[in-house]
């Protein structure tokens, strides 16, 4: 019996992330307002019925690729702001990793772009939390630096917010670039971005 429960419990995780991947391949051409469940589900090959075993709604289902999506990134932003040296080793290993990132999840780079400003707003306040998380982690590693001696909690938060939205904003532009000239002017310019952000931060308290 229990080998029966296990069986079917995997079978029902197996079609949601189905789900999940088939509404993440179509939103590479719409929106998450214009998705119709009945596209997903085509797209699987279930019963539209079948769709709410596992999501109340497409903003549902939305709100389940946010964290599918920005789940992604806690590795990349953590290794980013953990990274070791010199600014410009650290700059630099920043921006590759975003690239590298864009460069395994386009789908879920994509999604939350386009979503982040969207029109489905459970979608937008679920990005909008998950991105003050991430705010709130890169806080935490940033205070461990010595150079943030005699800084505010809310200007360690600034900073850390800071950081976060050019990484998204770099990883967007990543995503837009179709030839290697492109990307790697898309580096260049993350590359002064961080520069600059850096540069501000030595000069804070002055």
């Amino acid at each position: 019996m229990s080998h029966t429960l296990g069986a079917r419990q995997a079978q029902k995780l197996r079609t949601r992330q189905a789900l999940l991947d088939a509404a993440l391949q179509l939103l590479e051409e719409q929106s998450l307002s214009s998705l119709g469940l009945r596209e997903v589900t085509r797209a699987v090959g279930v019963a539209p019925t079948a769709f709410y075993r596992h999501f109340r709604s497409t903003a549902d289902l939305g709100e389940a690729l946010v964290e599918e999506a920005l789940g992604s990134l806690h590795p990349m932003i953590r290794t980013i702001v953990s990274t070791t040296g010199d600014g410009e080793e650290r700059i630099a290993r920043a921006v590759e990793l975003i690239a590298g990132h864009v460069a395994a999840h386009p789908a879920h780079v994509r999604f939350i772009a386009r979503e982040r400003h969207g029109g489905v707003q459970s979608v937008r306040e679920a990005i909008r939390e998950q991105l003050v998380r991430f705010a709130e982690e890169v806080k935490a590693e940033l205070a461990k630096d010595p150079e943030a001696a005699g800084w505010s909690d809310d200007d360690v938060l600034m900073l850390a917010g800071l950081y976060v939205d050019q990484m998204l904003g770099t990883a967007s532009l990543f995503l837009e670039a179709g030839s290697e000239d492109e990307r790697r002017r898309v580096a260049q310019v993350a590359s002064r971005r961080l520069r600059l952000i850096s540069v501000g931060r030595v000069h804070w308290l002055d």
